[in-house]
């Protein structure tokens, strides 16, 4: 048998004959990666978990699966029932409960609840019913948790950085249990999805976004780091609610925020080293653009709103070429937003372009146009414009409100990333058919309530010719007989296999290179039985293959431009990516 040693009580395991130290991903210490699923497994915490504490912990409680063996080594006899069900057989129950539930929050609490008591079942469950469960654990349902996250507040997740800790942020990190840390999801809550400013109610976000992770990407959970930095709230209803989790004051901004993050970042580095992901996440604008722009050169950065936002976008439009014909250079684009998401998009179409075309991005940008909330982004406007739209300010005459840009412009591509519900009107997709045979519509927006419009919409009006998609999910529409399936253009294709793809070649920075082969990554997996659907993207189903062939190209983009630190590299990089995946199934323990 293998020699076991407990690392001084770091909650870290390491087999010095074989096993779980190697035999996975990147440093797998609790062999969690389908590389170690047939090894065995002596479930330490600070020492061997056994009995009522083997139940509590989340990371190796089995519940009914213990078997009758490890009944007796762990001190389980009495306190489970006699039955033995199989993982199989829980996960069909607990789905049967899910199912029972008509309130979508109600389950993303049962959900949370299993998270905190049995992880691997948890991931189980959402992988094998990922087109089921991702809008509950994810957008929409995740929107109306953190607006109530105070009154269904249970037990912490993640951890709180508020201004009280100023001086002392390297110490707040040293409180969290596991060292090993490969990816954070922090925000300031200041624009959760399409619905503003929640303060430190927005944890839900780095929480959903880290599940994704592991459950689409395969990151393991113990390497995951969700993080919400509290500096107040701006929000009049949170600050006058009892049950307000958070800082009760107006957010500080200036030197005091920046001070606040420069030391998160320092501490983050010092704390975790180089390598480890930090991901921005509904940061508000003016902060979401300062902070990639300072960080990205020295940390391993990357902002989900707008890298991973356009990465995913530009997919669809890859892929959606086979259904309208031509190159993307060949097309005009018009969006309704000109915020993170949408100058993000914006540019790296334009990089795209600039890469087929060999044109100067410069040059490239000209084929795109952007209306915000004064009306269309043009050169007369460009001295009152905030920096990130002046690159997208072209020579035309002001024009006051979208459906009068869509006449003027007349694009071949409307993308919607506005966070305003309903502003795709009847008008707008109407011209939008009249002179285009298949009009490509996104509706971006985030939750559902707020979509530029809906699928039913953009096909009615459209008369069924519209190519959709949209951020979150709408049910298929048939249309004078024939069913339309709408494609959902969400991050979470994108985000966790552009991770995993970063981790396992070990690099140190994000470069526009790497978006771009996670995009073409995406494309080229819609086949033609999903074109004939009329979708852009593929099914969610495969989202793990999905997620390793993403991670392959971005690992051997990483290692082409020299950013790759991980050597030397692997062979096959696919299936490095699926050893390296964490596996949710039981382990067999000693």
């Amino acid at each position: 048998m293998a020699n076991v040693v407990n690392d001084g009580g770091d909650s870290t395991e390491k087999i010095v004959n074989g096993a779980v130290g190697g035999g996975g991903g990147v440093e797998d210490v609790y062999g969690e990666d389908f590389a170690t699923e047939e090894q065995f497994l002596t479930p330490w915490a600070v020492s061997i978990a056994s009995g009522y504490n083997l139940m509590r912990d989340p990371r190796h409680n089995k519940g009914t699966a213990f078997t009758e063996k490890e009944r007796d080594a762990h001190y389980l006899r009495g306190l489970l029932p006699p039955a033995i069900f199989t993982q199989e057989l829980q996960e069909k129950r607990l789905m049967h409960n899910l199912r029972q539930f008509e309130v979508p929050l109600q389950r993303y609490m049962a959900m949370m609840d299993l998270q905190e008591r049995n992880e691997r079942l948890f991931y189980k469950l959402l992988i094998d019913n990922v087109e089921e469960l991702l809008p509950v654990v994810y957008t929409p349902t995740v929107g109306e948790a953190c607006q109530k996250y105070g009154s269904i507040f249970r037990r912490p997740q993640g951890l709180y950085i508020s201004l009280k800790e100023k001086g002392k942020i390297l110490e707040v990190l040293k409180n969290w249990p596991e060292r090993n840390i490969q990816v954070i999801v922090v925000t300031d809550g200041e624009r959760i999805l399409g619905l503003g400013d929640l303060g430190c109610q927005g944890m839900g976000i780095p929480v959903g976004k880290l599940s994704l992770y592991t459950a689409l990407g395969g990151i393991r959970p113990s390497a995951c780091l969700p993080i919400t930095i509290d500096v107040g709230t701006n929000n009049e209803k949170l600050l006058n609610d009892e049950f307000y989790i958070g800082l009760k004051q107006r957010r500080a901004t200036g030197q005091e925020y920046a001070e606040l993050l420069e030391e998160f970042m320092t501490a983050v580095k010092q704390n975790y080293g180089e390598k480890v992901l930090v991901q921005f996440e509904d940061f508000a604008n003016h902060n979401a653009f300062d902070l990639l722009e300072k960080y990205t050169r020295s940390h391993l950065v990357f902002n989900d709103d707008i890298q991973g936002t356009a990465s995913v976008v530009l997919a669809g439009l890859i892929a959606a070429l086979k259904l309208v014909g031509g190159t993307l250079a060949d097309h005009k684009f018009l969006f309704l937003g000109a915020g993170e998401a949408g100058t993000g998009i914006a540019e790296l179409i334009a990089l795209e372009i600039s890469k087929q075309t060999k044109a100067p991005v410069e040059e490239t940008r000209k084929k795109i146009w952007l209306v915000d909330s004064k009306g269309l982004i043009v050169s007369s406007r460009k001295e009152s414009l905030q920096h990130f739209k002046k690159p997208w300010a072209h020579d035309h005459e002001p024009v006051k409100n979208l459906l009068d840009a869509v006449k003027a412009i007349k694009p071949t591509v409307l993308i919607g990333s506005s966070g305003a519900g309903r502003t795709f009107t009847k008008e707008v997709v109407e011209a939008m058919a009249s002179f285009n045979e298949k009009p490509l519509i996104l509706a971006l927006s985030n939750p559902t309530s707020q979509s530029e419009c809906t699928a039913e919409e953009a096909y009615t009006w459209s008369q069924g010719r519209a190519i959709f998609a949209s951020g979150s999910p709408f049910d298929p529409v048939e249309y004078n007989g024939t069913l339309m399936v709408p494609g959902q253009a969400n991050n979470a294709y994108i985000f966790p296999g552009f991770g995993l793809g970063l981790i396992m070649s070990g690099a140190i920075r994000v470069h526009d290179d790497l978006l771009l082969a996670a995009s073409e990554a995406l494309a080229v997996q819609v086949e033609d039985e999903h074109f004939k659907k009329g979708l852009i993207y593929p099914p969610f189903t495969n989202i793990r293959k999905i997620s390793a062939n993403i991670a392959a190209k971005v690992a051997d983009k990483a290692y082409q431009l020299g950013l790759a630190s991980r050597l030397p590299r692997p062979k096959d990089l696919v299936k490095h990516a699926e050893s390296c995946m964490y596996s949710p199934l039981y382990r067999t323990y000693r």
